[in-house]
């Protein structure tokens, strides 16, 4: 099963047998006046230390896991997609979702990594008789929960500002209120939206933006998040602690955390200015080109990430795409030359057109609104809409002139605590570059959601003095025609591929490897492997060249 997919529900296993340890069971199948359910799920020789299964309590999917010769129980769908968590991959007191890799305690339903928000229920559960029972009650389970959080006590005076709308910001906020921190919190954002899903922009690009909201107001109404939208940032003063914002007001804090993320770039060629060169960052930008595109001829420029996700989304839709490509291949530098060839032959047996190895010189109008593009080569592609997706530049500029450290790219530099050079002030997300703990603490820009989450959780626990490291493992997806490639760590400057699978048949795993390790590992139709991989990174355990190159894949967990 895959994200569009739907989970058939296992039918009840009938462990009852006419004997007398039946009578001093808990009753089964039977729902009490206050709505608890108890069923026997299984017999306790079913499961073995570090095994995991779904079971049907009350018509609802529960995951049993056996730990330490524990068992407990726990909602069974992921709280990011939904994703059956019986697919995924347990290691010690911890499962991570087969599709996007969020982690959970199985003891406590706990959130351990994202990209997940919600944590997951948590069910009773009794051995009796050499027999499994897990309780729940109907009336208030829900599918996830969020974790407790305090509000704001009145007589605390101390104030954290966060820049940035996204979810660095936002996991920073909601940790620092999990861990009952009673300030002021402010979190500035120049969207004229609260913090939404941004991984659905190119994925469903009609999108309401209602409909992707990972909280709504109420919840920042609940815990005392002050939220400002379109407002931007102009200055920072880290002597006197304020910051200035573009509608004229100014702002102190005490702890700051900037997370102002990335912009698109633009194309420096003639012609940018024309009607219909459009770029996505907002929901907003997302429907406007759904919109422009049907039954026109689309010109992409960019085929990383963003680029391929809309030229397949507009597959159905325009009547042309052309896409054009700097490099030899898509993906070409990421996830490597063979899956780059696969994914473009996916798209072009979809009629998508592609020009690689070249770059546009000119965008030429009739009207004011595009006409046609000129490449390098000399090649003139038709185009009534011209999207362009090249790469991000960091928001950082209202930081000249301020005492923040940056590199040569303005991204803003920080520890392995989130901390950049001024104390007291904290940076995270798509703007921050930061030492990655599973590349031996090499500096690295990650544009991934996950990360973001994980900037601001770390952010925030060192606001308030816990001294955690960043030790998340990159994890990231992207959906090309309905099916979903997943990619786990780090493998930039990797020298070799070891492939497993066919390419051709569109199921494989590509583990990367650099000085004779694996580095990072993608997969299409290959679950939990990745998420495998990820969890082996994420416990410190070095996978070698010979252990990549071996047939025997039982420890990648592939059901």
């Amino acid at each position: 099963m895959d994200e569009n997919g739907q989970r058939q529900r296992k039918g009840k296993r009938n462990l009852l047998t006419p004997d007398t340890d039946d009578q001093e069971s808990p009753d089964t199948d039977a729902e009490n006046s206050s709505g608890e359910v108890t069923e026997l799920v299984c017999l306790e020789s079913d499961l073995k230390d570090g095994q995991m299964m779904e079971v049907e309590v009350g018509h609802h999917n529960v995951l049993l896991t056996r730990t330490e010769g524990r068992y407990s129980a726990i909602g069974n769908q992921c709280t990011h997609y939904g994703a059956p968590l019986s697919k995924g991959v347990l290691l010690g007191n911890r499962v991570r979702c087969p599709w996007h890799g969020a982690c959970f305690n199985v003891l406590t339903g706990d959130l351990e990594e994202y990209p997940g928000m919600d944590c997951l229920p948590c069910y009773k559960v009794k051995v009796q008789n050499k027999k499994v029972y897990v309780s729940l009650n109907k009336k208030s389970v829900r599918p996830k929960r969020i974790k407790s959080m305090g509000t704001r006590i009145p007589d605390v005076i101390h104030t954290i500002l966060l820049l940035g709308g996204g979810s660095a910001s936002l996991v920073c906020a909601e940790t620092l209120r999990q861990q009952n921190y009673g300030g002021r919190i402010i979190m500035v954002s120049r969207d004229d939206l609260l913090p939404y899903d941004k991984t659905r922009l190119s994925k469903v690009m009609n999108v309401e933006s209602d409909t992707i909201l990972l909280r709504r107001m109420d919840f920042f109404h609940q815990y005392d998040i002050e939220v400002w939208l379109k407002k931007e940032a102009l200055s920072l003063d880290t002597d006197k602690k304020i910051v200035k914002f573009n509608d004229g007001s100014v702002q102190s804090y005490d702890q700051l955390l900037i997370s102002t993320g990335c912009r698109a770039k633009s194309l420096d060629v003639p012609g940018m200015e024309l009607k219909n060169v459009m770029m996505l960052e907002t929901p907003e930008d997302a429907r406007q080109i759904h919109s422009a595109c049907i039954d026109c001829h689309i010109v992409i420029v960019g085929t990383s990430f963003v680029g391929m996700e809309v030229a397949s989304y507009m597959t159905n839709k325009a009547s042309s795409i052309t896409m054009i490509g700097s490099s030899e291949l898509p993906y070409q530098k990421t996830l490597g030359p063979e899956i780059g060839r696969v994914t473009m032959t996916t798209l072009e047996k979809e009629h998508v057109k592609f020009y690689m190895n070249d770059m546009v010189t000119e965008v030429r109008g009739v009207d004011g609104k595009v006409k046609e593009v000129v490449l390098k080569s000399g090649t003139v592609v038709p185009a009534d809409v011209l999207i362009v997706g090249i790469g991000v530049n960091p928001n950082s500029e209202f930081l000249r002139g301020s005492k923040i450290e940056m590199d040569s790219k303005s991204s803003v530099i920080v520890d392995k605590y989130m901390r950049t050079n001024i104390p007291e002030v904290f940076c995270g997300g798509d703007v921050a570059i930061f030492p990655l703990a599973m590349a031996k603490n090499q500096l690295a820009t990650i544009g991934h959601w996950q990360m973001a989450q994980a900037h601001g959780k770390v952010a925030a626990l060192n606001m308030l003095n816990k001294a955690v490291e960043l030790n998340a493992v990159p994890f990231y997806w992207t959906v090309l025609m309905g099916k979903t490639i997943r990619y786990a760590g780090y493998g930039e400057g990797y020298t070799e591929i070891v492939m497993k699978g066919k390419l051709e048949d569109l199921k494989f795993l590509a583990l990367y490897i650099k000085d004779d390790e694996v580095t990072a590992a993608a997969s299409l139709n290959f679950d939990p492997a990745v998420s495998a991989v990820a969890e082996r990174f994420a416990a410190g355990k070095i996978i070698t060249k010979k252990e990549a190159q071996s047939d025997d894949l039982s420890w990648l967990k592939i059901s």
